[in-house]
């Protein structure tokens, strides 16, 4: 199956996975569909984190990645409208001699995932004012 990750500085020597740091765990977000991991992106760059590329994998070999670097991974359902977290790290270095000592991506305490039918008017007006500081 072919899954879509985010990545920062795509196809240059600091290459990086976008990740979620929670409860002490960084996890690679793998988007069954691209709609979805673009749209996490967009919502990224509308927090003033870096502009990412969307890539698609085999998510064989995202899961290899993961397990090989220490990180943990989750497949997000087509339709799943998952939420970054409002804080980011500060560094976003990353030394493959030393994974665990760099998180990636954001730090939060929990992911916030919820699919499209449950969202608040409060969680949309907040989404829909995020993508518009894009425009």
């Amino acid at each position: 199956m072919q899954v879509y990750v985010l990545l920062f500085n795509a196809g240059t020597d600091n290459e990086g996975i976008h990740s979620l740091n929670a409860n002490g765990h960084n996890t690679v977000l793998m988007f069954e569909q691209e709609d979805d991991a673009i749209r996490f992106g967009l919502m990224l760059e509308a927090q003033d984190f870096l502009s990412p590329t969307v890539e698609r994998f085999e998510e064989g070999d995202i899961e290899e990645f993961c397990e090989g670097a220490g990180l943990e991974f989750k497949r997000i359902p087509a339709g799943t409208l998952v939420t970054p977290p409002d804080n980011n790290v500060e560094r976003t270095d990353w030394d493959p001699e030393h994974p665990a000592d760099y998180p990636i991506g954001d730090v939060v305490d929990g992911m916030d995932e919820t699919d499209d039918s449950g969202l608040s008017q409060q969680e949309m007006d907040m989404l829909r004012q995020r993508l518009e500081k894009l425009l």
